[in-house]
Order: structure tokens, then sequence, then C-alpha cells
């Protein structure tokens, strides 16, 4: 099976010091060539490899990349540029957990984002989770909505480059958040996603009511974003791209043909394909073999 290692360094990241043909051959594995996605500060590196076994490479690179400060990937060559994105929203493409930033605004943030927390690490059940913080924003102006996205949310370093990028090369890219559909619909014009999936927070009389609209998105239905949008595009599993940060998002992630885990909580990371713990959201561009010279910024 031909693979390739991705070794992405963001800038100061400091000399990288492995023998790759080492770890290779305790994975049973054979280094072939190379090439260089980026050169100078944030040096991008493709080594390409033959091996029998995926899951034996990974382990051994995790095991000798754990001192290693830079984000790494290695998976098949074949269906190596995805034709189907779907991203998790707050934490993942934009820098902030909108919910907590609503509790911001009605004083409640330390106990709210205490619940979202522990939702994020999967040691609650999402739904249950987001009704109990949403009912305590009960009478919460709607107003404030859009003071929270005007003042508080931003997009991740990479998120629009990544977006537009894959869109440009005929990929569909989907936001989906256990969120809030006000935001995920701006969040995705500024990003340039051809279309988002949130939850609904019940309004009447310019107020919150402190309910959310059901059924609530979560788990299974970020899941089910990935397949059916699959479906849809007429493409395998093999050829999606799934990223996020938090329990929620682990289903999509664990199913994706590449399942990335974003700064994302231990249970997640534990499981993902590969992390980004280091550089911003273009090192997805990176993994799937783009350089540098093939993105479409602004």
């Amino acid at each position: 099976m031909e693979l390739v290692l991705t070794l992405v360094a963001p800038p100061n990241a400091g000399a990288f010091s492995m023998n790759l043909r080492e770890v290779f051959a305790s994975a049973g594995a054979r280094g072939t060539s190379s090439r260089k996605l980026e050169a100078g500060e944030g040096a991008v590196t493709d080594v390409f490899l033959e091996a029998e076994d995926l899951a034996a490479v990974r382990a051994a690179l995790a095991a000798a990349m754990a001192e290693q400060k830079l984000d790494w990937c290695v998976q098949p060559v074949a269906d190596r540029r995805k034709k189907l994105l779907v991203a998790d929203m707050d934490s993942t493409i934009i820098n902030v957990e909108c919910l907590d930033e609503l509790a911001d605004f009605a004083g409640l943030k330390a106990q709210i984002s205490a619940i979202t927390e522990r939702a994020m690490r999967g040691e609650l059940a999402f739904e249950g989770a987001l009704r109990e913080r949403v009912v305590m924003l009960k009478g919460l102006p709607v107003a404030t909505l859009q003071r929270a996205y005007d003042e508080r949310v931003r997009l991740n370093p990479g998120a629009r480059t990544l977006v537009r990028t894959m869109a440009a090369n005929g990929a569909r890219c989907v936001l989906v958040s256990g969120g809030f559909s006000f935001f995920t619909s701006r969040v995705a014009q500024a990003a340039s996603f051809h279309t988002h999936r949130g939850n609904t927070l019940i309004e009447e009389a310019g107020a919150l009511t402190g309910v959310v609209g059901e059924p609530i998105l979560g788990r299974e239905a970020k899941l089910l974003a990935l397949t059916e949008e699959a479906a849809a595009k007429g493409v395998p599993l093999s050829a999606t791209l799934a990223v996020g940060d938090g329990a929620n998002d682990l289903a999509m992630i664990e199913a994706a043909g590449l399942g990335v885990a974003y700064r994302a909580k231990p249970v997640v990371a534990a499981q993902a394909d590969a992390r980004v713990d280091h550089a911003d959201l273009t090192t997805l561009l990176y993994f799937q073999g783009y350089a540098v010279g093939d993105f479409v910024t602004d």
C-alpha cells in the first residue's frame, strides 16, 4: 500500500529531530521519496512510503512524534484529495463557543461554560446538556445574538482559505454545528461554505424562550449530515474529510475518509486519523496534498 506522511511545522517550531527510516522500519514500512509543499518558516513536507499496515505505521509515528511540535498525518495516497468537507463550527471554524458567549451577556458564563466543557469531553449527553444550558438563557433579548456575533465571533486562522480552496477544486463544503442556525448561517457565509446545519433557538416577543427546537442536532445528526451529503454528491466516505473538536463530532470523524481533531478534547484526539494542535486550518489542505501556491486566498 502506498502511503503519504505529511509533516506540517508551524513557524518557530524548531528543528525536526527524528530518524524516519527507523520509525518506518519498526512498523514494517519503507520510505520511497519526499517533496516540499512549503519551504522556509512553517516548512511542510510529504514523505511517501510503502507499508502493509496503516494502523501500525500510525502507532509507530504517534509514539515517535509525541515530543515534536508539529502536526502530521499519514494516510493512503488514493483518495487523498477529498470531495466533501464537513466541519464543526464552535472552537473549530470559529474561535469561541457561541452559547458560552451568550451566557456571558446573561452573566452566566461560569455556570454554562462548565457544562459545555463536560459535554465536549463526552462526560454528558449532548442533547440534555444543550437543553440544560438553553433554559438558563430564558428571557435573553434576541438582539444579544447579533451583538455576540459582531463582538465575539471570528474565523479561526486558515478557515476561509481551507473552504475556498476545497470549493474551488470541486469539493462540497458543509458547516454542521450543535450550536445555533443564527450563527451557522453567518459563519457559513463568512467562510464560504456551500450550506450549513444547526439547532434553532425558539424566541417570542423579542426574547429567548429557553427552548431549543427539536430534534436536536447532535452527534448522530452530524454523522447523518456526512453520509447524506456524501450520497448526494455521489462520493464514497473515503473521499470525505470531517473536522471537529468535541465529543459530538466523534462519530463523523470516525466515519470520514480522513477524520481530523482540531485543538480537540482528549476523547476526540485519541480516535481521529490526524490532529491539528500547532498550525492553522490550512494544515488540512497540506494533508490533502495542496501546496501553498494552490491556496485560494483573499
